[in-house]
């Protein structure tokens, strides 16, 4: 091996162990905001958002611009009283997480499940739920800090124990009782709750062929789309 050719190898490993530093900063991330939003942590969770423009949190109701956006959420979906109560619990786990680097660093992509139990103290009792979703999330470095861009949470199942999410007529068990007393800044253009067939599309290739996935394709033949 020549030096010139050593010496790009080592360029090579410089940048994929820089790579994989990012990577489990970006993991480190999300399951912190993960743990802060079990507990309706609001500044925490909100300070796990980029300053930039276009930041944005993208959920099953509408989506909510920059860290304003974020915080009139998390304090609209429910009153104080409701957030600091004890009988509280939003454990929505962050799992099966891949990322994604952009090669100048300062850019990243990552999809994660979001799968868990939701107790929400309400009317002088408790409503409880399982919820499940995708995420699919931009992230950015800020001054050496890896911060969420875009969080789009994709809802796909949202039930009470006991009555599952598959029904006698077999619709989508989407409970929709709850209804935030507030506005999104703009409309949900898809439907990706259980019985639309809705694929939350793959923000990668396939890591084995290289190949486009064909979600958009099979997406494209669904009735339930808007």
């Amino acid at each position: 091996m020549t030096t010139k050719e050593l010496e790009a190898r080592i360029s090579q490993l410089e940048n994929q162990i820089r790579e994989l530093k990012d990577i489990e900063e970006i993991k480190n991330l999300q399951r912190a905001y993960g743990y802060y939003l079990d507990h309706f942590m609001t500044d925490e969770v909100v300070d796990c958002f980029s300053d930039s423009p276009g930041t944005l949190l993208d959920i099953y109701i509408g989506k909510f611009k920059g860290k304003k956006g974020v915080r009139k959420f998390l304090e609209g979906n429910l009153s104080k009283e409701e957030r600091m109560s004890p009988e509280l619990l939003h454990m929505v786990i962050q799992i099966a997480g891949i990322v994604h680097v952009e090669p100048d660093g300062r850019k990243a992509k990552g999809r994660w499940h979001g799968w868990g139990v939701i107790a929400i103290p309400r009317g002088g009792g408790v409503e409880q739920y399982f919820i499940h979703g995708i995420y699919e999330m931009i992230y950015i470095k800020e001054d050496g800090v890896w911060k969420i861009k875009v969080c789009q949470f994709n809802r796909t199942l949202f039930f009470p124990p006991g009555e599952g999410w598959v029904k006698p007529e077999q619709v989508a068990a989407i409970n929709s009782k709850i209804i935030a007393p507030f506005s999104p800044d703009s409309p949900r253009s898809v439907d990706p709750s259980y019985g639309t067939g809705y694929i939350v599309p793959f923000h990668f290739k396939h890591p084995v062929t290289g190949k486009v996935t064909s979600e958009v394709k099979r997406n494209s033949s669904r009735k339930r789309q808007s």
